[in-house]
């Protein structure tokens, strides 16, 4: 690991940072991607020479230093190829999220970037090409899969790279002097947030950013080169694209990419399949994918029998006991129940593991809170699932767990070189363990937002990123990530609580409550909208043997889901997690849910709780008057009857 401030020159932009990198390890294998009905490896060195090719291409096609050229794929060996080859280019790429469904919101991130070309996969140009024949602005799409009905705007990714192999046989030492001439500070991408708020904002990171991040997260903890993983999450997202793609890179180590479904759903089937053949040494995750994961583990026992399940049950509540929080595993007494633990994990936990390829030793968990019990699950089965922290502003990562240093609930400890405090409202340091703003400090943070001066002030303070988070230090160099700062919950004291460990928890424990969002703004009380889960209520009626279309059943499923709440008051099985006043006092039942469909998720999965706000404004409303804090309402009946009647 290179000191502070000493890292070379030529290794601070990512160009140089491949060349380096490529060249140590150009025979290891960097990616694998499933063709022909089996995963290929395609080495440092060979990718070296797709890149200069693709390149080549770009710069016969008069691409500059500075312009746009937008990325809209799944990830695959092209992806990487596309961004390295803009990079090299000196041009800035845009990576754009596939989750994007809709066209205005592509639209907004090709025009507001100033985009020259787009490089396109199959499937999002079946999505996007009508909006992208009507952008004048847009001079080329680089079709990444041979289509039959080209455009004269249009060209294959193969052409392409032949017109690339004729440029670099005209301009031999071209090439070199372009990507040579990079500086650490040019812009690398404008990666736009997907944002809980309204308008997405372009994120300007430079090459130091990525280059200084991936040095950082080195210091978290080492990726031999032997390691793979399975790139899961979007490419775009800055998440996957350091801790994967560079960080990766850096070490000597290979990433693949996931088998591309016909559908979404196809490709979420893929994900054990792809798992199993690929045999990652370590995963990135987020909680979306976490309770997936840990839904298919408890299905799949619970399908074996009622011994099995009700032993693995058992073996949970041991290992749970022996574990604590990780860093004091196994303490005191608790040493005991070692062997037991030793035991279950040979007959139960390893077949678990087994089903995950039988290599894997943890995931690293971004992109939100982790609830701390699905925290627990991962590291008593032997995978552990160390949280980190960051956001896409800081490049991303600013703290992670890992396996030699670790405290399960906690985000982490934090990267060296980099500075960090915890603020209050007015921007004064905190001491340790109180709560506040938290604030960072380093070469990964971003050099502001594309066009947005008035946003780049408000985040950037005498190179000073303010987060927007809840967070505090405890004494032993930890953090601990509380939620958006932005989206606390205020009662008419000006007491303040951040609702996104209730929510992730209520979700993750309720039987009947698929989502919910909790609101107080200066209220005298905490209400919630709720989502539920209409098969487990249809279930639990039938068996309780009550219509689900009858006045008494709609009374009944009401009932259930105030007794999922009421576990977390006095006299509930997790009395005392969360101040009994953040819980919600009365709740409105919605019929849909938060999706990235109806704009109430974003494509990172969380709710955009202005706009859930906005929406059902009348509704949060109604549930501060003596009617609607009655759980009896109206409202929770007439939405249920409709709900069911479909």
């Amino acid at each position: 690991m290179l000191p502070e401030n000493k890292t070379p020159e030529l290794m601070k932009t990512i160009p140089s940072f491949f060349e380096h990198y490529s060249e140590r390890y150009k025979n290891n294998v960097m990616m694998w991607e499933k063709t022909d009905g089996s995963y290929n490896g395609l080495t440092y060195n060979e990718m070296r020479k797709l890149v200069y090719r693709f390149a080549g291409g770009l710069l016969s096609m008069k691409i500059n230093a500075g312009d746009r050229v937008a990325l809209l794929s799944e990830g695959r060996n092209y992806w990487a190829m596309s961004e390295l080859g803009v990079l090299y280019c000196k041009a800035i790429c845009v990576p754009l999220s596939v989750k994007l469904d809709e066209i205005s919101e592509v639209k907004f991130r090709l025009t507001h970037s100033g985009c020259r070309m787009v490089i396109i996969s199959g499937q999002q140009r079946a999505k996007m090409s009508e909006m992208l024949k009507k952008l004048e602005d847009i001079e080329k799409i680089i079709l990444l899969d041979p289509v039959a009905d080209m455009t004269e705007k249009e060209i294959y990714v193969e052409d392409v790279l032949k017109l690339g192999d004729e440029w670099l046989k005209n301009n031999p030492d071209k090439l070199e002097g372009i990507w040579k001439s990079v500086k650490e500070n040019d812009l690398a991408n404008i990666s736009y947030t997907s944002g809980t708020t309204a308008d997405p904002k372009g994120i300007m990171l430079t090459h130091r950013n990525y280059t200084a991040n991936v040095e950082q997260a080195d210091t978290l903890m080492q990726i031999p080169e032997h390691y793979r993983t399975l790139l899961i999450l979007p490419w775009d997202h800055s998440f996957g694209h350091t801790a994967g793609i560079y960080s990766f890179i850096k070490n000597g180590a290979s990433f693949a990419s996931l088998k591309l479904g016909k559908t979404a759903m196809e490709s979420l089937k893929n994900i054990p399949l792809n798992i199993k053949e690929i045999q990652p040494d370590l995963l990135l995750s987020v909680p979306v994918l976490a309770k997936n994961f840990r839904n298919n583990i408890e299905k799949n026992i619970k399908d074996k029998g009622k011994l099995l399940n009700g032993l693995f049950r058992f073996a949970l509540k041991i290992a749970y006991i022996y574990n604590q929080e990780g860093h004091n595993k196994g303490a005191g007494f608790r040493i005991l129940l070692k062997p037991v633990y030793w035991l279950f994990d040979k007959i139960i936990f390893k077949k678990i593991r087994d089903g995950f390829g039988g290599k894997l030793k943890f995931f690293i968990g971004g992109g939100a809170l982790l609830d701390i019990e699905l925290q627990r699950f991962f590291y008593a089965i032997g995978m552990p699932m160390l949280q980190g922290y960051g956001l896409s502003e800081s490049s991303p990562i600013i703290s992670a767990n890992a396996l030699h240093r670790h405290k399960l609930g906690s985000s982490g400890f934090l990267v060296q070189n980099l500075e960090l405090k915890i603020c209050d409202d007015d921007g004064n340091s905190l001491p340790v363990g109180e709560k506040g703003e938290i604030v960072v400090k380093g070469e990964n943070i971003m050099a502001g937002y594309w066009k947005n001066e008035k946003a780049t002030e408000q985040a950037l303070r005498d190179g000073w990123l303010y987060t927007g988070d809840l967070g505090y230090m405890d004494k032993d160099g930890f953090l601990y990530v509380l939620g958006r700062f932005k989206s606390l919950l205020i009662g008419n004291d000006g007491e303040k609580f951040s609702p996104e460990g209730i929510e992730e928890s209520l979700m993750n424990h309720s039987l009947y409550i698929e989502q919910l969002m909790l609101h107080n703004n200066q209220n005298p009380y905490t209400v919630a909208l709720i989502y539920p889960r209409k098969d487990a209520l249809r279930n639990w009626l039938k068996h309780k043997q009550l219509d689900v279309n009858s006045e008494e059943g709609r009374i009944a499923m009401i009932k259930a889901i105030n007794y999922d709440l009421n576990q977390y008051r006095k006299g509930g099985k997790n009395q005392g997690e969360f101040p009994e006043r953040w819980l919600p006092a009365g709740f409105a039942i919605l019929n849909e849910g938060f999706t990235a469909e109806n704009q109430l998720l974003n494509s990172t999965m969380k709710v955009i709780r202005g706009r859930v706000t906005e929406r059902y404004k009348n509704l949060l409303d109604m549930l501060y008057t003596p009617e609607g804090k009655n759980i009896m309402n109206e409202h929770n009946k007439a939405v249920l009857k409709q709900m069911f009647e479909k």
